[in-house]
């Protein structure tokens, strides 16, 4: 079954993506959650045009985000934590930590389009995350947990 996507699905495509999944998958998740619709020969063919019609927007959106990733790539960044014995934290670092810590830095990015590998981080460190600015952009973030003074 041949649909389009509406939105990014993790794992299947982004937005405007033209992607062959299950019927049953398609039927039943997909499109009633209004991420997808079908690929019938019109809506290919408004597609294209959408496209086309992007296209130029799609440059200048590329060239922000890879400006974010270059301010990125300068930053030191430092998330501080209560710690118990040892290294260990009360609680964890997730990604809503990690991007609220970049937003301090005046970098704004979603959490979902954060990822520590791991999930979740109990430990003081260095850790290391992928961050999505656009399809076509990602940087790697190395960042350190610290304790609380």
């Amino acid at each position: 079954m041949e649909l389009i996507l509406k939105k990014d699905v993790e794992h299947l495509g982004f937005t405007d993506d033209v992607v062959t999944v299950k019927p049953g998958y398609g039927r039943n998740f997909l499109i009633p959650n209004g991420l997808a619709v079908m690929a019938t020969t019109s809506a290919k063919k408004v597609l294209a045009e959408t496209l086309k019609q992007r296209a130029h927007k799609e440059a200048s959106n590329i060239k922000a985000a890879q400006e974010q990733a270059d301010k990125l790539a300068a930053l030191d960044l430092k998330i501080t934590a209560k710690t118990g014995d040892g290294d260990k934290l009360f609680g964890s670092i997730t990604t809503a930590d990690v991007s609220d810590a970049l937003a301090k830095n005046d970098v704004e990015i979603e959490k979902k389009f954060i990822s520590v590998a791991g999930g979740t981080i109990k430990r003081l460190g260095q850790y290391e995350a992928d961050i999505r600015f656009h399809r076509e952009v990602s940087s790697k973030l190395i960042f350190n947990v610290v304790a609380e003074k």
